[in-house]
């Protein structure tokens, strides 16, 4: 699974298209280490489009990464891969320990807790009712196919249901 830090500068374009990342964040609970490693398919390493809203924030971002760096002087840690999302130091963020800020951030918000990878399942549902067609929801989302998509989204089958019983609805007026 493709992990958002895994991100890497060097394949970010900031106007309103993101390269996705080649590299993908492993971690070894054995080794107590994060593995950068190539994406499981070819597929994962994609481009997608953002809201201009995204590169908003990842210049953002980008500012207050240079300003991280700066102040750790000598003892900011160089990995060689310009991640977009690293620790005060330079160091990777284990992914899991992305969860716990965006948790605060759940709280804050008022909204329900959710794991940052869930965020994958609000994209899927936003760009359905946006009108974008399952096929294109496969695209952005780097599943190997329409089926793998359609198995975990059903909202493609829900929409059949729903116009269905709006016309049975319709017949028993």
């Amino acid at each position: 699974m493709p992990s958002v830090s895994a991100v890497s500068w060097g394949r970010l374009v900031l106007v309103p298209v993101l390269s996705a990342p080649a590299p993908v964040f492993r971690y070894s609970a054995k080794r107590a280490a994060c593995q950068i490693v190539a994406p499981k398919t070819q597929r994962s390493a994609r481009r997608v489009t953002l809201p201009a809203e995204c590169v908003t924030a990842l210049r953002a971002q980008r500012a207050q990464q240079i300003a991280d760096k700066k102040a750790a002087g000598d003892n900011w840690k160089e990995t060689g891969h310009g991640l977009v999302f690293t620790t005060k130091n330079g160091t990777p963020i284990e992914p899991r320990n992305m969860n716990r800020p965006f948790e605060a951030l759940c709280v804050r918000a008022g909204v329900r807790k959710v794991r940052l990878h869930d965020l994958r399942h609000t994209c899927a549902s936003l760009l359905h009712e946006q009108g974008a067609d399952a096929r294109m929801i496969m695209e952005v989302l780097g599943h190997s196919s329409i089926r793998v998509t359609m198995d975990i989204y059903t909202f493609g089958r829900l929409d059949s249901q729903r116009s269905a019983f709006d016309r049975v609805g319709d017949v028993l007026r």
